[in-house]
């Protein structure tokens, strides 16, 4: 087996281009590692790409140390292995990158890592799938880079005269560096929230921008996650009125956000997310420091000054950092070529729960807007879709067992 990985190993190093038995999976992070787990329980191998050097590279690299699962664990896991038993309802961010590792050991997932994808496209029956140093082949091609691959970086005028720090969420770890300083929060989401309030815990004095309306919710309700109601209410009951007791035990508990400068939009919360994708908050702490005055909240910024910033308001007051909690995009449209399958924003054109399937073996997954239950309900659904079809294929080479076939130079 040794030998057999060794000669595989050579003739990548040696390839022109890579035929891939199974499908091609782009993107190792839990959608990736997901849909890869279901194939092989299907007995399809695959082949997952990776841009960076580890699996669930957002989470790893790219969120803040405080960041815990906003939902219970219940409602996180991937498909074929829940959490361990130990685990808290709310797993911390080391647990969660520990379960992803654990998840791709047991399915005995090995992805190749620093492969960023250059472009993609279909040709005589066959996805190209090129990176900087070798192509790949595959009849499969599964997109699996999901709504979060890139930052969203606002247009706002003047950024380039600011003398502080400007960074956006994915470079923030923790508050400990802000200590004292003023700091502008723009965005008002989870990230947001939650950032806002690790400034208060290492005293900072944030304020925070809120450019829209937003639905504020408590984490629980009656000692049970608030999710966990509202999925259990929606078997029996129409939407709009789970919307509706959702915001009236909200209002009980919360108060009204309204007179805190957060104002609910006329959708409710599940019908909004489930049309938009924009999720409610989930309040763990930050209200209440709204509420004290530790967390100011702003209106909408016109333009970034040398030493500060000007409200839409006429206000004007000085910052020494800037945070952008504004949020994820898709980079679906910067790689793949001639395909009318997503829009130009990167999503499936086709709404969930239909998103998941395209047409000459394109598949899409963690696209649905309804985080790792989406990616689950769609990672199960797209590997018994390709392993029906494996079943009936006949004749491959299947030498020494690989999932892939070298190219361009003899074994």
């Amino acid at each position: 087996m040794d030998s057999c990985k060794e000669q595989e190993q050579q003739g990548f190093n040696q390839a022109k281009f890579v035929k891939v038995l199974g499908p091609i999976i782009v993107g190792a992070g839990p959608s990736g590692l997901a849909v890869a787990a279901c194939l092989s329980q299907q007995g399809v191998p695959s082949l997952i790409l990776e841009k960076n050097d580890c699996i669930a590279s957002l989470w790893q690299q790219k969120t803040y140390d405080r960041l815990k699962l906003h939902l219970p664990k219940q409602f996180c896991e991937l498909p074929l292995r829940g959490f361990p038993d130990d685990f808290p309802k709310y797993p911390t961010k080391g647990q969660f990158i520990s379960y992803m590792e654990s998840y791709a050991s047991h399915f005995r997932i090995q992805p190749k890592f620093n492969q960023a994808v250059k472009t993609t496209e279909f040709d005589h029956g066959v996805w190209r799938v090129q990176t900087e140093d070798l192509e790949y082949h595959s009849r499969w091609l599964i997109v699996a880079t999901g709504e979060n691959a890139e930052p969203v970086i606002p247009d706002i005028a003047g950024y380039d005269k600011f003398k502080g720090n400007i960074l956006h969420t994915s470079e923030y770890k923790s508050g400990s560096k802000f200590k004292n300083q003023r700091v502008l929060v723009v965005g008002c989401g989870n990230s947001g929230m939650e950032v806002s309030l690790d400034l208060c815990r290492h005293n900072a004095i944030p304020y925070m921008v809120v450019r829209n309306t937003v639905h504020v919710l408590p984490r629980e309700m009656f000692g049970m996650s608030t999710f966990g109601i509202a999925m259990a209410l929606l078997k029996w009951l129409p939407l709009r009125l789970v919307d509706k007791f959702l915001l009236l035990v909200a209002n009980l508990i919360l108060g009204n956000t309204d007179q805190l400068g957060l104002k609910r939009p006329k959708t409710g919360p599940i019908e909004l997310k489930n049309v938009t994708g924009k999720t409610p908050v989930l309040d763990v702490g930050a209200l209440s420091q709204i509420k004290s005055g530790k967390i100011k909240v702003m209106e909408g910024v016109k333009e970034v000054t040398k030493n500060g910033v000007k409200f839409m308001n006429g206000q004007e007051k000085k910052f020494e950092s800037i945070i952008l909690a504004t949020g994820y995009k898709s980079n679906v449209p910067t790689w793949l070529k001639g395909c009318d399958f997503f829009t130009k924003d990167g999503m499936p054109k086709t709404p969930f729960p239909n998103g998941w399937k395209g047409e000459n073996g394109l598949y899409a997954v963690g696209f649905t807007r309804r985080g790792l239950l989406g990616t689950a309900s769609d990672a199960v659904k797209i590997a018994q879709d390709i392993g029906d079809q494996w079943k009936t294929i006949k004749g491959n080479d299947k030498s020494c067992n690989s999932h892939v076939i070298i190219l361009g130079k003899p074994w």
